[in-house]
């Protein structure tokens, strides 16, 4: 099979890439490389997306399939263009965000969107949703649904994890902030999370193509409840100190962000609103061949990777220990 990801750089385009690789694949990845190198094995071409010949050293070849990671309807929709008759199918990887509803625990792929982005250029996050519909509508416009396969992943997680939602929790219990090992918690038991490894989503995108999939998929990891997550992240990283578990009307009124970003506490969503954000209905795409390993596993891995990457990096999510230590002190109080 001859696949060509757009990306192959950054995380989940390089797993994609070396999975590709792996099987006996020949991969090309179109980057700016700016994100690091393409595989090795893999052959890349430097190209900055926004220009408009960005195709130009590939799209006289011709493809197995296409993969796309990107956020900006601009780019999916000249590159649907210029490989709708050089390319035998195409995989977009869209996001849950694309949902109107968060909501609703079970929902499937028939669930209401948000409306498509109106233009090319996703300025800001706040309409990351709507910039992944837009996308969805470009590739099943040219590709058809027959040729198309759109991934809406949930929450990626495993080793590389340079977001730091999910090597957050099993680092904190590894390396707790206070001496007596306490680690604060959110108390939100009716809360799910649904992280799928990085290697296993690479592992079905790659199968996608090889078994001729189309169709329009939740990709995500098994429905697991908050609380027994975080027990698996503290069960891999050897935890025995005190857990204190608050509720999120306390969290929320001391400026602690849910999900991800400065002062956050990652996978905590805030309830009843998100009640189905990490609990979609991912039926199809298991019997489309989507299988995930245990969480354990991911977690433990995550947590090998933060170890020797430096726990002391710069964080895009989560609490520091000062914080960590003032919120203890706060509750205690």
């Amino acid at each position: 099979m001859r696949l060509l990801v757009l990306g192959g750089t950054a995380w989940l385009g390089g797993c994609v890439a070396t999975t590709a690789l792996e099987r006996g694949h020949t991969v090309t990845c179109l980057a700016r490389g700016e994100s690091g190198a393409a595989p090795k094995g893999a052959a890349f071409v430097r190209s900055d997306r926004d220009e408009p010949d960005a195709y130009a050293a590939v799209v006289a070849d011709e493809w197995d399939v296409v993969v796309d990671v990107s956020r900006q309807p601009g780019h999916v929709r000249h590159a649907v263009a210029a490989f709708a008759d050089r390319s035998g199918s195409f995989v977009f990887i869209s996001s849950g965000n694309a949902y109107a509803d968060h909501g609703t625990p079970g929902d499937d792929e028939t669930a209401a969107l948000l409306p498509a982005l109106d233009g090319d250029v996703m300025a800001s996050m706040d309409t990351y949703g709507e910039a992944k519909v837009a996308c969805e509508q470009l590739v099943l416009g040219a590709f058809g649904a027959d040729r198309s396969v759109i991934a809406r992943v949930g929450l990626i997680g495993g080793p590389g994890d340079i977001f730091d939602r999910t090597g957050y929790w099993p680092l904190r219990f590894a390396r707790p902030a206070t001496p007596d090992g306490s680690v604060l918690v959110p108390d939100a038991p009716e809360q799910s999370t649904q992280v799928i490894d990085v290697r296993d989503l690479a592992a079905w995108i790659v199968g996608a193509g090889e078994r001729g999939v189309s169709g329009v998929f939740n990709t995500t990891g098994e429905s697991v409840p908050l609380p027994q997550h975080l027990e698996v992240a503290r069960e891999v990283a050897g935890h025995s100190g005190p857990v204190v578990a608050v509720d999120q009307d306390w969290l929320l009124a001391q400026g602690v962000e849910p999900w991800m970003g400065e002062r956050s506490l990652p996978l905590w969503l805030p309830m009843p609103e998100y009640a189905g954000f990490n609990a979609r209905d991912s039926s199809a795409a298991r019997a489309a061949g989507l299988g995930t390993r245990p969480l354990a596993t991911t977690l433990a891995d995550a947590l090998e990777w933060e170890l020797a990457s430096g726990p002391e990096r710069q964080r895009r999510a989560g609490l520091s220990d000062d914080h960590e230590r003032a919120l203890l002190s706060a509750f205690a109080g």
